[in-house]
C-alpha cells in the first residue's frame, strides 16, 4: 500500500510539472522518454547456460536508453546501469525511469553476446485520465525470467593473453606517469637509477632526487615511506608519478616541490602469472629476483623477492682555503668502496568480499648490509708553509631492516563513484654502523709521524616507527559535480644512539667519549583533514579544496649515564590552512589548458631544531635554532597539454614558487667551548636561521614523439631562474642564477625482438640549494674531524654537468604465455658524470669534486610464466582493475 502511496505521489507530480511546463496536460519529451521524476522501476532477472540450466555468475549486464543532456538540452543515448550477475547467475537493475524502453546487452566470455530489447509496459496517463496507481506500482518490478546464453565454442578455444604495451610515458594535466616496469637501463637496479631516466627529475651522484631544484616528498604506493630509494629495487616498480603541483587532497608537508610516488607491481590478471630473473655486473656482483600471483574467485594473492649485491666506488677531491688571522689552504683526497647487498620481499593479498567491498593486506621486508673501507688524505698549509698531512683509514659495517604494512578496506555505494576508503599503514625501521678509524699526522713530505696516531671507534644505532590512519570519501553529486573529504594522522617515533670511543693506549682500550657522543629521540605528529568540490561547466572543470593541518613536536636529549630524558624541548605549530585551485578548459578534444594553485608547508626537522651542540668537528661546531619558523610555499603554474598526433603529447608548463621563512644555514665565530678538543681561541658554529624567502620560476617543455615507426623519442627541457634573498642575517646577501636543465629518452623498437634505449641528461650551472639535514652525528656522518663535501650557504653554485646511458635487450615469445628477455646495459657510458660544487663564507671557500660508479656493464635476464584459465572468468567479477595495473594513487 504504501508503495502505491510512493507511485501516486511520483506521478502527479511529474504529471503537474509537465503540464506546467508545456502550457498543457501534454508532457514534454523529458517527461515522455526520461522519466526523471519516476526512477522507481526494478529490473531482475536470471542468466543460465542454454544447454545445461545453470546459472552463469560474472556476466555482464549493460542496460542503455535516453537520458536527457543538462548541456546540449537534448535527449541522447547512454548507458544507465551496468551490473555484474551474482554466483547464481542473478542480476538486479534498480532506480530506472518506469517510462520508455530500453536495451539490454549481455556479454560473457565463453558465450555469444546478446541484445534484447526491455521496458515496464507502462504508458504517460493521458490528459485528463486517472491513471491506475495500483497497476503502476505492480508493473515497476519486473521479473525478465531466465534469459539463457549459448556457448561460444570458437571463442572457449582461442582465448589467448594478449599484451597491450602501455606507453612509458602518460601526460595528464595534474601528474606525470612514467610506466617504468620496461624501462631497460634500470633493470637489476635501484629506484636511484629509474629515476635518472624520468623527464623533470634530477639526481646527483650521491643518489639525491630533486624536482625543479627542490626536493620531492617520497611515496610509496601512495603513502609515506621509511625507505630509501637506493632500498627499493627497480624490478619490483610499475611506475612513477610525479605531481608537482598537489591539491588539498594531499599532504601538504615538504615545501613546494611536489610528490614523488613510486607504484609497486601488484598484478590482477584472473589465473596465475609470474617470473624469475638474474644478473651480474662487470663488478662480479650478482641479482636475482622473482614473483608469483594467483588470483581465483575472491582472493587476489601476490609475492615478490629480490636479492641485490651491490659494490660502490667513488672519489673525491676538496679543496679549501681558510680565512683570518692564520689563513690556510687544506687539500683532500678521498676513495671510498661500499661492499654489500640487499634483499627485498613483499607480498598481500585482496579478498573481493563481494562487487562493492575490498580487504587488502600488505607487507614487506627489506634487509641488507653494506661494508665500507675509505682511505683519505688530508694537507694541510698554513700562512703558505706547508705544514703536515693526514691519513685517515675508516673501516665500518652497516646493517639496515625495514618492516613496512598496510591494510586497507574500500566500499563502493550503489551510485557509481560513490565510495569510502580507509587504510592503516605502519613502517619500522632500524639501522646500526660499527665503525673504526684510523688518523696519523705526518711531517710533511716525510714517511715520520709526528705523534702517535688517534684511533676511534663509533657504535650507533637507531629506530624509526612511522604510523599513519586516513579515511577518504568521494561522493558524486550529479553527474558533473563531486565531493571529497577526508582526514589523516601520522606519527612518527624516532630515536638515535650515537657513542664515540678513543683508543687509550694506557690502558689498551676504547674509553667513552662523551662529548662526541648523543642519545636522542623524538616524535613528530601531523594531524589533517580536507575537503575538494569539482565540477564542470561546458568547456571548463573547477577544483577548489581547502586542507587544515597541525602539528606537535617533542624532542629528547637522553643521558648516557642514566638513561633517562636530560633536556627536552617542545614544539607546537598550530592549525594552518591550505587551499588549492584547479581550473581547466578544454580547447579541444586533444587539447587542455589549467591554471593551478596550492600552498604548502616545511617544517623544520630534528637536526635543524635541537637547541645542543655537535662536537663531531671541533672546528666546525653544530647546533640547532629551536626558534625556526616553518617554510610557507605558494606554487602558481600554467599548463598547456597537447595529444598533437597518435602516440604524441606535448606538455608546456609555466610555473612560479615564492617560499617565505626560507630555512638556510648560517655561519658564525664564538669562542671555543670545548678547549680539551682543540686549542684553538675561536670556533666556527653551524646552525640554521629563516632567511627572508626564495623565489623560482621557470617553463617546463616535455614532448614525448614518435619519430618514425620504430623510434620514441621523449625530450624535456626546464628553463628556470632560483633566487635567495638572505639580507635579513648578518653577512647575508642576495643569490640568483639562470639555469636549465634537460633530458632526453629514446626507445628504438627494432626487428626480431631487438629493441636499445639511449637515455642522457644535461644541468647547467645552478645555484646551491639550501637547508639539508646536517652533518656529523645529527645528521648520520661521524668519520674524522675533516669536513669534506659542499657546504649549503646562502652563496654556491654547481658546476654544470651531463652523462649517458645505453642498453640493450633480446625479448623472446614462446607459447602458453611464457616470455624472455636478456638485457645488456651501461651507466655514464662515456665517463663524464662529475659532481662538481663551489661554496663560501666569510671564513672560507672550498671546491669539490666527485665522482661515483661510471662505466659498469650489467646483464640481467627474466623469463616469465603465466596460464589464463576462461572459465575464472565466470565466476564471481568484481569492480576491481583486472588489467594488471594499480589504480591511481588516492590523497592523503
Amino acid at each position: 500500500m504504501m508503495k502505491i502511496l510512493i507511485v501516486g505521489i511520483l506521478l502527479a507530480s511529474t504529471f503537474i510539472s509537465q503540464a506546467q511546463f508545456t502550457g498543457a496536460g501534454r508532457p514534454s519529451s523529458a517527461g515522455r522518454t526520461g522519466g526523471q521524476n519516476v526512477n522507481i522501476g526494478h529490473l531482475y532477472g536470471k542468466i543460465v547456460d542454454k544447454q545445461t540450466n545453470k546459472g552463469i555468475p560474472g556476466v555482464s549486464v549493460q542496460l542503455t536508453g535516453n537520458k536527457f543532456d543538462t548541456i546540449t538540452k537534448q535527449m541522447k543515448q547512454a548507458i544507465l546501469k551496468t551490473v555484474i550477475t551474482e554466483a547464481n547467475g542473478d542480476f538486479s537493475l534498480e532506480g530506472l525511469s518506469i517510462f520508455g524502453s530500453f536495451k539490454m546487452k549481455l556479454s560473457a566470455i565463453g558465450y555469444k553476446a546478446t541484445e534484447n530489447a526491455v521496458s515496464f509496459g507502462i504508458k504517460f496517463p493521458a490528459a485528463g485520465s486517472q491513471p491506475d496507481f495500483t497497476a503502476i506500482a505492480a508493473a515497476a518490478d519486473k521479473d525478465l525470467g531466465n534469459i539463457k546464453l549459448d556457448q561460444d565454442a570458437t571463442q572457449l578455444q582461442s582465448v589467448t593473453v594478449t599484451s597491450t604495451a602501455k606507453p612509458l610515458f602518460e601526460l595528464g594535466i595534474d601528474r606525470k606517469i612514467f610506466n617504468v616496469d620496461k624501462n631497460l637501463v634500470s633493470t637489476g637496479q635501484t629506484a636511484t637509477e629509474i629515476m635518472k631516466s624520468i623527464p623533470s627529475l634530477s639526481v646527483d651522484i650521491d643518489g639525491n632526487v630533486t624536482l625543479r631544484n627542490a626536493s620531492p616528498t617520497i611515496f610509496v604506493d601512495g603513502r609515506p615511506t621509511t625507505l630509501t630509494l637506493d632500498q627499493i629495487p627497480a624490478d619490483l616498480i610499475e611506475k612513477v608519478e610525479i605531481i608537482t603541483n598537489p591539491s588539498a587532497k594531499f599532504d601538504a608537508s615538504g615545501g613546494g616541490a611536489g610528490i614523488l610516488n613510486i607504484v609497486l607491481k601488484k598484478n590482477k590478471k584472473v589465473g596465475y602469472n609470474g617470473g624469475i630473473r638474474a644478473g651480474v655486473d662487470s663488478r662480479g656482483k650478482v641479482n636475482g629476483g622473482g614473483d608469483l600471483n594467483v588470483r581465483q574467485n575472491k582472493l587476489n594473492f601476490f609475492l615478490s623477492g629480490i636479492y641485490n649485491q651491490r659494490k660502490s666506488i667513488s672519489t673525491n677531491m676538496t679543496d679549501r682555503n681558510d680565512f683570518g688571522s692564520k689563513p690556510g689552504q687544506i687539500h683532500q683526497d678521498q676513495k671510498s668502496i661500499n661492499d654489500g647487498y640487499f634483499g627485498f620481499i613483499r607480498g598481500g593479498l585482496d579478498y573481493f568480499v563481494d562487487n562493492r567491498n575490498t580487504i587488502s593486506i600488505a607487507a614487506n621486508y627489506n634487509r641488507g648490509q653494506f661494508n665500507g673501507d675509505q682511505d683519505q688524505q688530508i694537507d694541510s698549509t698554513v700562512s703558505g708553509v706547508y705544514k703536515s698531512y693526514n691519513l685517515i683509514n675508516s673501516n665500518s659495517v652497516s646493517n639496515f631492516k625495514n618492516f613496512g604494512s598496510s591494510l586497507s578496506f574500500k566500499h563502493n555505494f550503489e551510485k557509481n563513484g560513490h565510495n569510502v576508503s580507509a587504510d592503516f599503514n605502519y613502517n619500522y625501521s632500524t639501522n646500526d654502523n660499527n665503525s673504526l678509524i684510523n688518523t696519523q699526522n705526518y711531517f710533511p713530505l716525510t714517511i715520520t709521524p709526528t705523534k702517535a696516531p688517534i684511533k676511534q671507534q663509533s657504535l650507533s644505532n637507531g629506530e624509526n616507527k612511522f604510523f599513519t590512519g586516513q579515511i577518504d570519501y568521494e561522493n558524486p553529486l550529479s553527474d558533473n559535480t563531486k565531493l571529497e573529504l577526508g582526514a589523516r594522522a601520522a606519527v612518527r617515533n624516532f630515536s638515535n644512539l650515537n657513542n664515540q670511543y678513543f683508543f687509550n693506549s694506557t690502558s689498551n682500550t676504547y674509553d667513552y667519549f662523551p662529548l662526541l657522543s648523543s642519545n636522542y629521540k623524538y616524535t613528530d605528529a601531523v594531524y589533517a583533514a580536507y575537503a575538494n568540490i569539482s565540477w564542470k561547466a561546458k568547456k571548463f572543470s573547477y577544483q577548489l579544496g581547502l586542507r587544515a593541518e597541525s602539528s606537535d613536536y617533542k624532542g629528547n636529549i637522553i643521558s648516557a649515564t642514566t638513561g633517562k630524558d636530560s633536556a627536552e624541548f617542545k614544539v607546537p605549530y598550530p592549525i594552518s590552512f591550505f587551499p588549492s585551485a584547479f581550473i581547466t578548459y578544454k580547447l579541444t578534444d586533444k587539447q587542455d589548458l589549467q591554471l593551478n594553485y596550492s600552498r604548502r608547508i616545511n617544517r623544520p626537522n630534528f637536526f635543524q631544531l635541537i637547541p645542543f651542540i655537535d662536537y663531531s668537528d671541533p672546528l666546525n661546531l653544530s647546533n640547532g635554532n629551536a626558534n625556526l619558523r616553518p617554510e610557507f610555499t605558494n606554487s602558481f603554474e600554467v599548463s598547456y597539454n597537447n595529444a598533437y598526433k597518435k602516440g604524441a603529447n606535448l606538455l608546456v608548463t609555466a610555473y612560479f614558487k615564492q617560499t617565505d621563512n626560507l630555512i638556510t644555514r648560517f655561519q658564525y665565530k664564538d669562542k671555543n667551548p670545548a678547549p680539551q678538543l682543540t686549542t684553538a681561541d675561536s670556533v666556527v658554529f653551524n646552525t640554521y636561521i629563516n632567511a627572508n624567502n626564495s623565489m623560482s620560476y621557470g617553463l617546463e617543455i616535455t614532448n614525448k614523439m614518435p619519430v618514425t615507426s620504430f623510434w620514441d623519442l621523449t625530450l624535456n627541457l626546464n628553463i628556470y631562474n632560483s633566487i635567495i634573498n638572505s639580507t635579513n642575517v648578518d653577512n647575508g646577501a642576495n643569490n640568483q642564477r639562470v639555469s636549465w636543465f634537460g633530458k632526453m629518452n629514446n626507445n628504438f623498437k627494432l626487428k626480431k625482438g631487438y629493441s636499445i634505449q639511449f637515455s642522457g641528461d644535461y644541468r647547467a650551472k645552478s645555484v646551491l640549494a639550501q637547508g639539508g639535514g646536517g652533518g656529523g652525528r645529527m645528521g648520520g656522518g661521524g668519520g674524522g674531524f675533516f669536513m669534506g663535501g659542499s657546504t649549503s650557504t646562502a652563496q654556491g653554485y654547481n658546476f654544470p654537468r651531463y652523462s649517458f646511458d645505453l642498453a640493450l635487450r633480446k625479448d623472446w615469445t614462446w607459447k602458453n604465455g611464457q616470455s624472455g628477455s636478456l638485457t645488456v646495459s651501461m651507466d655514464d657510458i662515456f665517463r663524464t658524470q662529475l659532481s662538481k660544487t663551489y661554496s663560501e663564507s666569510i671564513y672560507f671557500n672550498q671546491i669539490s669534486e666527485r665522482r661515483r660508479d661510471p662505466q659498469v656493464l650489467r646483464i640481467n635476464f627474466s623469463y616469465r610464466f603465466g596460464k589464463f584459465d576462461a572459465t575464472l572468468f565466470k565466476r564471481k567479477n568484481t569492480k576491481a582493475d583486472q588489467s594488471g595495473g594499480t589504480e591511481m594513487m588516492q590523497g592523503n
